[in-house]
């Protein structure tokens, strides 16, 4: 999937359609950030002089999270989810403008879904 999402980054940006690449970059950014090690985690190894010191070359490098299809898959649902309720409330306060924007972002990352 994450594939698939930085083809069509390339592609939304040669086209210079700005809603596509918001979208795009947020669902990645959020892929991303599953990743990522949870900060209250400890790092290995330590040096006696400063408390939580890291030794060595990549001694504080931190393997990142590995996420299936499934996960990547979920993440970008969520983030249809989100443009789709912000869209509604959006709508509910009379800013039609900002909805449709958003409307049209879910629309894009639904594609990697393979839902309308």
């Amino acid at each position: 999937m994450r594939t698939s999402l930085r083809d069509d980054l390339k592609t939304a940006l040669k086209a210079r359609n700005a809603v596509a690449v918001a979208a795009i970059r947020s669902a990645l950014a959020a892929i991303d950030n599953a990743e990522a090690v949870p900060a209250d985690r400890p790092l290995s190894g330590g040096n006696e002089h400063v408390a939580g010191a890291a030794l060595g070359v990549g001694a504080a490098e931190a393997q990142r999270r590995h996420l299936t299809e499934t996960d990547m898959r979920s993440i970008v649902a969520n983030e249809v989810r989100e443009r789709s309720a912000a869209a509604e409330e959006y709508e509910q306060a009379g800013r039609d403008d900002l909805a449709e924007r958003l409307r049209a972002e879910a629309a894009v990352l639904s594609r990697h879904l393979g839902t309308p």
